[in-house]
């Protein structure tokens, strides 16, 4: 049951965490880093990205726009991204029901009806859209930024293997 939803969350996870991994060697500088077109700092892209996939699974879980507070510093945001892969892999152990919706509020105040598919879909793009800005930062700053794709995810979980035919 939502054996295609486990990957992609999996991979998720698996991503930020490589990620974190490679930030957690960064001086404080370096941590302030930005590049025109990004999110922001990388410290700040990184926070952001946790607090924000909280929400979005806090929304599917609980019926509620709950609000997460992204720790201050990297071991924090392993800590909480750690929990945060803990807490989808428990949602889909359970019929996800795509279409059910929850209101929720806009920035602006505007209140949507949206499903649980839209919350979803969110959460992986999301996540994927600002890693990619904090690997040009890193990358603008001279610093190696690891291999985060999907086809990396399944070499370093298993998920693939080479065949002789």
């Amino acid at each position: 049951m939502n054996d295609g939803l486990v990957d992609a969350f999996r991979h998720d996870a698996w991503a930020m965490r490589e990620l974190l991994l490679v930030c957690q060697a960064l001086s404080d500088e370096q941590m302030q880093a930005t590049v025109a077109g990004t999110y922001g700092s990388i410290i700040d892209t990184l926070r952001h990205v946790v607090t924000a996939e909280s929400r979005y699974c806090a929304r599917v879980m609980t019926d509620e726009d709950v609000r997460v507070e992204a720790g201050p510093s990297i071991a924090a945001l392993l800590e909480q991204a750690a929990a945060l892969a803990e807490r989808w892999e428990r949602y889909l152990t359970t019929p996800v029901d795509a279409e059910r919706t929850i209101t929720i509020a806009w920035p602006d105040g505007t209140r949507y009806e949206v499903p649980d598919g839209v919350h979803i879909a969110q959460a992986l793009h999301h996540g994927n859209e600002h890693r990619a800005h904090v690997c040009t930062i890193l990358t603008s700053i001279g610093v190696p930024a690891p291999s985060l794709g999907v086809w990396d995810y399944a070499e370093a979980a298993g998920r693939t293997r080479p065949t002789t035919r």
